[in-house]
């Protein structure tokens, strides 16, 4: 009994230790990413780029990551999860670095949209979630998923903020060099994130996994509806600051807002996975896309201001990152974990695909008409048709999990 006390110990102590180096991964990773919308305009003002040229790159950054996403989950399953998240990280790192001394449009669209996309799948929700959900009990599974969504949103807060200082302190070309060299933290973290996932004993290959899943509705139904979160967080974390600053606000009301958005997910994420223990997941869902039409709606109808920004930042935190382990928790509960990593890239695939869409039309619309009105009330139209889509999904297991 002593020997089995101290084990159950030692695997609490470890399962503790692995959520909490996916976390610093997610914070750094997340974080670090939330800072691109501030690089907008003093790189466009030393290079001569509009909005249209960056909002390419992040559209391709996006697209890239959803679509290595699917790659980089295979190979988290078959060969484990450490290598590739240290890859994937080094990969950013680069990314980075190639940001900082791109000098055409061409060299920004490798470094910061491919560079940068393939290190974002490796070292985000795709793959680190699923790690973290095979380690904990099924009955923890969405609360953990949730604390770890958390790490995402508290490195939006902290870095955001820091960027910023670090842009008006160091200029963004020092400021680029801070970031990358934060991403390499993220390799020694990969050496806690090992193992790959067990057989299970329905005997299912990877590509009988993915036929099965393709073959039932719900997923197509948590493809497209997390296609709307992707164009919500693209569109706002890069396009969120500049609108402030059109609306006559400062820089700095631009970078706060999405601070607060970092803050108010922290709450959102770990609470959307507590409750997703307990209650139904898709109709948690469905009330997400609805809040969020409902905070754009407050942006469309009144005159901004410091105070209503901050109330949009606020509403839309709560909901911001809240969807992921409510999606990545479901797609483990209805197809099981073992090929959860590469069942979860194909669905974020789908968000990077709303990504690209909802980051290059911000961009795109904003040089053709001068503003970002129409952009706007597609956001508001979407988060309704998320919410129509996320309700008609069936829970019910195909797969033990």
């Amino acid at each position: 009994m002593p020997h089995s006390s101290a084990s159950g110990s030692s695997g609490a102590s470890s399962t503790t230790s692995l959520v909490l180096c996916a976390s610093l991964v997610l914070l750094l990773a997340m974080g670090v990413r939330a800072t691109f919308g501030l690089f907008m305009q003093p790189m466009g003002l030393a290079h001569g780029w509009g909005r249209d040229v960056f909002s390419l790159a992040f559209a391709i950054q996006n697209l890239m990551w959803g679509v290595a996403a699917i790659g980089v989950g295979m190979a988290a399953d078959k060969y484990g999860a450490g290598r590739t998240i240290a890859l994937s990280a080094a990969l950013y790192f680069l990314g980075l670095l190639g940001t900082r001394y791109a000098g055409t449009e061409l060299s920004l669209y490798a470094s910061a949209g491919i560079l940068m996309g393939l290190g974002q799948a490796g070292t985000t929700f795709a793959v680190l979630l699923p790690v973290v959900g095979r380690a904990v009990p099924a009955s923890q599974r969405s609360a953990a998923l949730g604390l770890v969504s958390a790490g995402g949103s508290m490195g939006q807060f902290v870095l955001v903020p820091a960027g910023q200082w670090l842009i008006d302190t160091l200029d963004w070309t020092g400021a680029l060099w801070v970031m990358a060299a934060l991403m390499l933290l993220a390799i020694p973290l990969a050496t806690r994130l090992t193992g790959r996932p067990e057989a299970t004993a329905s005997g299912l290959s990877l590509g009988g996994a993915i036929r099965q899943a393709v073959r039932h509705p719900s997923f197509h139904l948590l493809f497209w509806s997390y296609a709307v979160c992707g164009f919500h967080t693209a569109f706002l974390t890069l396009h969120l600051p500049a609108y402030a600053v059109d609306s006559g606000l400062k820089a700095s009301d631009g970078a706060m807002a999405l601070a607060l958005i970092g803050l108010f997910n922290i709450l959102g994420s770990y609470g959307a996975g507590r409750l997703g223990g307990h209650f139904s997941k898709k109709t948690l869902l469905a009330g997400m896309y609805g809040v969020r039409a409902a905070a754009i709606a407050l942006l469309l109808i009144f005159p901004l201001t410091p105070w209503l920004l901050a109330v949009f930042s606020s509403v839309i935190g709560l909901v911001w990152l809240g969807t992921v382990p409510l999606t990545v928790g479901l797609v483990g509960h209805i197809y099981g974990m073992r090929y959860a990593a590469t069942l979860s890239g194909i669905v974020f695939l789908g968000h990077q695909i709303g990504s690209f869409v909802g980051v290059w039309l911000g961009g795109k619309l904003y040089v053709a008409t001068g503003s970002y009105d129409v952009v706007w009330w597609m956001a508001l139209g979407l988060g309704v048709m998320a919410a129509a889509l996320s309700l008609p999904i069936r829970e019910r297991p195909l797969a033990a999990a």
